[in-house]
């Protein structure tokens, strides 16, 4: 297979696809290497983990440069390997907390004369597939709690962007004791994977991530989706208007706008409207575009070359439809990448587009409300509940906003917490995901399965209990 960089628009990158027979062959070493991983013990895992922690910040610039090939990203691509190193060390000292306050003891039952223990073992086989925006992170978050409660995991980074593969596999072959390993591929990899596996996180479209619960659901395994949203930001009268647009700016055009947590909808009050629509597109305008210097400005080339013509159909829609483009609202071409400038839209109804389906990229339509009860309203007007925001005078006022919100993360008074912030937990709402935390403490807990050992301490029920006439 090949892969597209996306600053020279060349396939200059290739790499095999795993067969469904060396996929079945590698899903079948690991089940029989998971037994001994999980009989470590949390420490000793633990101590596993931190090695390998250790052996990826070593290798970090060899790694960051297959990121930032891939992506186009220099930054980001160094922030992905140190989000990965503090993903590894973070489950290596949680994991053994978490094991230790399980609970163990013999419990008397409400049915008299019984008593019962749980017990906890972990899934044999995880499995992950993984989307194109954050390759490294988003191949690991998922794998490596799984790894820290026991599990063996098989990942399926995404085609698109494979590079950081080959180093990690230098790495994991100096750690034989890790039961981690990547298959490589397009969708029918991924269908083999979920067939093969115990356990299936995906993370990536909702189109793409009902397919996987679908598969899933044939072969009676869980599926854990994180998928797409449409992020609201709602902004009140008492927040200043100034500080709130760049909060507004960051959260929407980070990584390009190509995050799932990005603010995808601002809604801002009449009150403070004109002052936050102006700074807006005064600090839109100073963002630099990483070109010609890829190690200079603020943000990269679109990675995956059709949401470019997605993001634009959406802008012509929401053109077409009465809406104003303040500034940006053009893609472009340059030898090293296709770029679109922060683009700040006005006067956009629910109608269109950019205000019902994913976006992607770095598009900021602004509503104006009159009063709260309409802002809720419409920031809950959407078929997504991934995350919102909340910008307001006070955290009270911020809260009191959040919490009738329809979504699973609400930064207050903060915008994209959730992408800095790993162990508060959440959970997806609507057609944004399925199934338990990836945060938190439910984010290695769920990776367990619960035994209930039911002990008899009188004598057994005879079966005359059941002869017919008896009371």
């Amino acid at each position: 297979m090949q892969a597209r960089n996306p600053r020279t628009g060349l396939e200059d990158y290739s790499f095999e696809e795993t067969s469904p027979a060396e996929l079945l062959a590698e899903a079948a070493r690991l089940r029989a290497a998971q037994p001994l991983w999980e009989a470590l013990g949390p420490d000793g895992r633990g101590k596993v983990l931190n090695a390998f922690a250790n052996k990826v910040e070593q290798n970090a610039a060899i790694i960051a440069a297959a990121l930032a090939v891939d992506t186009g990203r220099h930054a980001i691509a160094w922030i992905e390997v140190q989000a990965m190193v503090a993903n590894l060390r973070g489950w290596a000292a949680k994991a053994p907390v978490l094991f230790a306050a399980l609970p163990g003891d013999v419990t008397p039952s409400v049915t008299l004369g019984v008593e019962y223990v749980i017990n906890y073992s972990a899934y044999p086989l995880f499995g992950a597939i993984a989307p194109w925006n954050f390759p490294l992170i988003l191949s690991h978050i998922d794998a490596v709690s799984a790894l820290a409660a026991g599990c063996a995991a098989l990942v399926k980074p995404s085609e698109v962007t494979p590079r950081f593969v080959e180093p990690m596999r230098a790495i994991l072959a100096e750690l034989p004791e890790m039961p981690l390993s990547y298959v490589m591929g397009g969708p029918e990899t991924g269908q083999a994977l979920v067939e093969a596996v115990d356990y299936v996180c995906f993370t990536g479209s909702t189109a793409t991530g009902r397919k996987v619960a679908e598969a899933a659901a044939r072969v009676l395994i869980p599926a854990n989706l994180e998928l797409g949203g449409k992020d609201p930001m709602i902004i009140t009268a008492s927040a200043d208007p100034v500080q709130s647009a760049h909060i507004a700016l960051r959260s929407s055009i980070a990584a390009t706008g190509q995050a799932c947590q990005s603010i995808e909808r601002i809604y801002v009050a009449r009150e403070i409207a004109e002052i936050f629509v102006s700074e807006l597109v005064s600090a839109a305008q100073a963002v630099e575009l990483t070109t010609p210097n890829p190690t200079s400005g603020h943000i990269g080339p679109f990675i995956f070359p059709p949401q470019a013509g997605k993001i634009a159909a959406q802008i012509a829609d929401a053109k077409a439809r009465g809406a104003r483009v303040l500034t940006g609202g053009e893609v472009e071409e340059h030898d090293d990448g296709t770029f679109l400038r922060p683009t700040v839209l006005v006067d956009v109804t629910p109608d269109m587009a950019v205000m019902r389906d994913e976006t992607f990229g770095p598009v900021m339509p602004v509503t104006i409300f009159d009063d709260i009860e309409q802002a809720i309203t419409m920031a809950n007007d959407t078929t997504y509940g991934l995350s919102a925001a909340v910008l307001a005078g006070s955290l009270d006022e911020a809260q009191a906003i959040g919490v009738r919100l329809d979504a699973g993360a609400i930064s207050l008074n903060d915008g994209s917490l959730t992408a800095m912030v790993g162990d508060a937990a959440n959970q997806a709402r609507k057609a944004s995901g399925l199934g338990p935390s990836r945060m938190g403490d439910e984010g290695m807990l769920r990776f367990l399965r619960q035994q209930a050992l039911i002990r008899q301490t009188g004598p057994a029920m005879p079966i005359a209990a059941y002869a017919e006439g008896q009371s």
